[in-house]
């Protein structure tokens, strides 16, 4: 084990340098919000989100040391601190939330109000950091040299490496411009298909893909391995499964349909029997995928926990440094409770004194696991969908208990598991970030300080974002699909009623095993038969794109910087496509969506618009390969 003692830090404990600035507060809450909104589109379109915490670091050194001209590293590192809170908060709160609203639309409860959601969120955001704080110098000092933290340790390096932020920076704001102008054509103008479908006649099945730069963004950072294995759920889905009930149950009336499986096809094609039956053999196979993830990691979380405990209880530290100094103990103790009590007792969060202990208990437990599992495999191998999903289970199952059911047990339950949910993801981030300050010799005090601000200024934003795009298109549209939160529903559903179709979940359920047992990676098979096959050819062709840069002929540290060229441009146009989604949504909430569409105006036929679609998606790959391969010919 190395010696923490011997470290020494970019910045030395003795050199005091700004950190937290107002321009550091302004430019990472703006980051904050970019960031948190734009993840929550895309996690409520595709089922997932990408880290933020690279991209706001680029973009922080860049508008800092290139604008700004000044050098100050810790300052940028503030920035990227309040800013990656954003992204965290918005893959909690989107993974749970949204079931209140689709629970609203069935009539089932009235919908959340934007105090209710904003407090969830702000409450778990704030729980989170708590529960981290008497738990970094255990994990981030002491075992320091063991616990790699790999995002936290890279944003470290791109941060260190200041002379290239401009360049890089300008890659980010140049995604986010791309992809504004592609997805304002696409959606906004409508000149062009956002989609495209093949049918075979006599065949109940389809292919196709979608033509959005998020989309192709999240195959591109993910990879082609990662990519594939939703292309097959999909592929599974549409063209094996969906042809299948057609076939041989034409006739019948199936729940949950209320026609015959021929009826329904006839109305509303391969999309109407994914709608009606696909998405619970979708749902069982998440449900199942999260489980079997959390099953997987139970050694390494027993293991985790009790190494966290024992390390906090023999950690010891000299306070008296700088890069030493954590928020008072005290005040951490007393906040927690704070928050405790106000979970407990604000009307606007239906949640009981049993529900406040179960958000304690839980919330302390996965906060622990997640700070240092982040820390052994990254952010992107957490289970937290696998956490969330146990905590339902066994809160659920605790309210129905004790006589807690109907809607009101069901809104407790879903705000249970936001909480924790939320609590699990804040944890994660705040151990990278926390990483990147101790390599950097930040003042955890401050970089502390900075996740509360990001949590705050992210939770008015998301509970805001959340509540427009539901107004706009609705949770579990063609638009927004929202899969983490269907599912959480149906989960809670199936526990407090027993209605759901337990056949069609099982047979998902059962496929996720058959997968997990020949060793293909449960979680992304299942995401891809969840979702619309369309969807996941998009994201294939990304990762097909990863993959051919991947696989040239370059030297190693060429490649390298190619690749990491294409990921800040994919970074830029998920976040640009989600700040222009966000502002058409705020449009055809009042009204003026059909101004601007320009299909009806000009006539555009639908082999045109198609033809203009498959254009377009080739500017899209032409403008990733500007910004990566092409822009490193020039330099190099």
């Amino acid at each position: 084990m190395n010696n923490q003692n011997d470290f020494k830090p970019y910045v030395p404990a003795d050199k005091v340098t700004p950190e937290i600035t107002f321009t550091s507060i302004v430019m990472g809450i703006i980051l904050a919000v970019i960031f948190g909104a734009a993840n929550a589109y895309l996690g409520l379109r595709v089922g997932m989100t990408v880290s933020a915490s690279i991209p706001a670091a680029v973009i922080s050194m860049g508008v800092i040391r290139v604008v700004m001209r000044k050098n100050s590293i810790l300052e940028s590192n503030v920035v990227q601190t309040i800013g990656s809170a954003g992204e965290s908060l918005a893959a909690g709160a989107i993974f749970t939330l949204p079931a209140l609203f689709l629970w609203a639309s069935e009539g089932v409860m009235e919908k959340p109000d934007i105090l209710s959601m904003t407090l969830i969120a702000l409450l778990g955001g704030l729980l989170g950091i708590f529960f981290m704080v008497p738990l970094r110098n255990a994990l981030i000092v002491k075992e320091h040299g063991i616990l790699p933290y790999p995002e936290g340790t890279a944003c470290a390096e791109v941060l260190l490496a200041g002379e290239k932020g401009g360049a890089n920076a300008s890659t980010v704001f140049a995604g986010m411009g791309f992809a504004a102008i592609f997805k304002f054509i696409i959606d906004g103008l409508k000149v062009v298909a956002g989609e495209i479908t093949v049918h075979v006649k006599g065949f109940a099945g389809a292919i196709g893909t979608q033509i959005y730069p998020a989309v192709m963004s999240v195959g591109y950072i993910c990879g082609a391995r990662i990519s594939s294995y939703m292309f097959a759920g999909g592929v599974l889905s549409w063209l094996v499964m969906i042809p299948m009930i057609v076939l041989f149950g034409e006739q019948i009336v199936l729940y949950p349909g209320t026609e015959t499986i021929g009826a329904i096809f006839e109305a509303g094609g391969a999309s109407a029997i994914w709608s009606t039956y696909i998405r619970y053999i979708g749902a069982g196979a998440l449900a199942a995928g999260g489980i079997i993830s959390l099953i997987k990691s139970l050694p390494l979380i027993v293991t985790t926990f009790g190494g966290a405990m024992k390390s906090m209880s023999g950690a010891k530290v000299d306070s008296s440094l700088r890069t030493a100094k954590d928020l008072n103990f005290k005040f951490v103790l007393i906040s927690i409770l704070v928050l405790t009590i106000l979970v407990w007792l604000v009307p606007a969060i239906p949640v009981s004194f049993l529900g406040a202990c179960i958000v304690v208990i839980f919330g302390f437990f996965f906060a622990t696991v997640s700070s240092r599992m982040v820390g052994l495999v990254g952010s992107s191998n957490n289970p937290v969908s696998g956490m969330a999903i146990a905590t339902l289970l066994i809160t659920t199952l605790i309210l129905k208990a004790t006589g807690m059911t109907g809607a009101f047990g069901m809104m407790s339950a879903i705000s249970i598991g936001s909480i924790i949910c939320i609590v699990s993801a804040i944890a994660g981030d705040t151990s990278q970030d926390l990483k990147t300050g101790y390599l950097l010799g930040a003042t955890p005090k401050k970089q502390q300080i900075g996740e509360i601000v990001g949590v705050v200024s992210a939770a008015i934003a998301i509970s805001g974002t959340l509540y427009l795009l539901d107004s706009a298109w609705g949770f579990g549209s063609e638009q927004l699909g929202a899969p983490q939160a269907t599912l959480m529903k149906l989960i809670i559903e199936g526990v407090m009623q027993g209605n759901l179709p337990w056949t069609l979940v099982f047979i998902g359920a059962f496929i996720a095993v058959v997968v997990e047992i020949i060793g293909i990676p449960v979680l992304p098979f299942a995401i891809g038969v969840y979702l619309p096959v369309q969807l996941n050819a998009c994201i294939m062709i990304g990762g097909l794109v990863r993959l051919a840069l991947d696989k040239m002929k370059r030297d190693k540290e060429e490649k390298e910087a190619i690749v990491n060229d294409g990921i800040l441009f994919c970074s830029g146009m998920i976040a640009g496509e989600g700040l222009v989604g966000i502002l058409l949504a705020l449009l055809a909430v009042f009204g003026l969506d059909k101004a601007l569409d320009l299909s009806v105006k000009l006539g555009i036929s639908p082999v045109v618009s198609n033809i203009g679609g498959i254009v377009l998606f080739g500017v899209i790959i032409l403008s990733v390969l500007k910004f990566s391969v092409w822009k490193k010919r020039k330099q190099l």
